[in-house]
Order: structure tokens, then C-alpha cells, then sequence
């Protein structure tokens, strides 16, 4: 399919996944302010366009989908077709992650992670633990935090 189908058209294609309000990043947006925190989303002025900015706590929270950020977990897989592709792709999304997280550090922001597998599939997580997880994180001055499916 790569070789029939113009890059103009395939990246069209990808124009159609969604960068902000993702589901996992709704189910904690609902979470966290279901448990009292107010925040900002997609602060454009902070480095990699934050998913929740709590500047009242000098954190961010992102929700990663395990396919896009190539998570060692079950939901991700690396398609069978155009690998050499996916893994460019992955692998540099995976480096902007890096560099994005360390920027935001030199900043002074503490960041925390929830991956995908944490909210759904086989591995999830229940939900009142993953936001009981992030309330314990946010309230402390502990640098980082990362959820990950069990």
C-alpha cells in the first residue's frame, strides 16, 4: 500500500488520529476533577503541549496510548506491514517523549505518566486506583510518576 498510495494521501490518513482529548485522557480528566483538582489542558507555551497542567502543584499528567509511545505491554504491537515505518516512527516518538520530559524537569514541572493499559484492556487497572494514585503523586514532592497496567 505505501508504494500506491501518495505520502500526501497517507498522511491525510494519519491527520485523522487525535492528538488531544483521547480517551484515556478523558477518564482522567474526569477523575481527577471528580476528586477536586482544577487544571489547565495543552498548555502550548509548556514543552510537548502537556494533556493536564496543575500549575497549582507544579505538575503534569500525560496520558500515553501504548501503541503511539511503544509501551512493553499487550497493547502494543507492532504492525506487520511497513515495520521499518512504524519503527522510525515509534522510536522518534519515543525521543520526543525523552526530551520532552526532561525539558519540562529543567523547568521545574514534576511529571507523571498513566499509560493506556492502566485504563483498559486486560491489564487496566480500577479506575479509583489509578486517580487514588495520581491524588497521593500530586499531593507529595515526589518528581515523577508512572501508571502502568498490571
Amino acid at each position: 500500500m505505501a508504494d500506491i498510495v501518495p505520502a500526501a494521501v497517507r498522511s491525510r490518513m494519519m491527520s485523522g488520529i487525535r492528538a488531544k482529548d483521547t480517551k484515556p485522557e478523558l477518564v482522567l480528566r474526569k477523575g481527577l476533577h471528580n476528586a477536586g483538582f482544577r487544571f489547565r489542558l495543552h498548555r502550548r507555551d509548556l514543552p510537548g503541549t502537556p494533556d493536564i497542567v496543575l500549575p497549582g502543584y507544579n505538575a503534569v499528567v500525560l496520558a500515553h496510548g501504548c501503541f503511539w509511545h511503544g509501551h512493553d505491554c499487550p497493547l502494543f504491537k507492532l504492525p506487520s506491514t511497513r515495520q521499518e515505518f512504524w519503527q522510525t516512527k515509534i522510536e522518534r516518538n519515543r525521543a520526543v517523549d525523552a526530551k520532552t520530559t526532561a525539558a519540562l524537569k529543567e523547568l521545574g514541572w514534576r511529571v507523571g505518566v498513566v499509560w493506556e493499559c492502566a485504563l483498559k484492556g486486560r491489564t487496566r487497572l480500577p479506575l479509583d486506583d489509578v486517580i487514588g494514585a495520581c491524588t497521593k503523586w500530586l499531593r507529595s514532592d515526589r518528581p515523577e510518576l508512572e501508571i502502568r497496567g498490571k
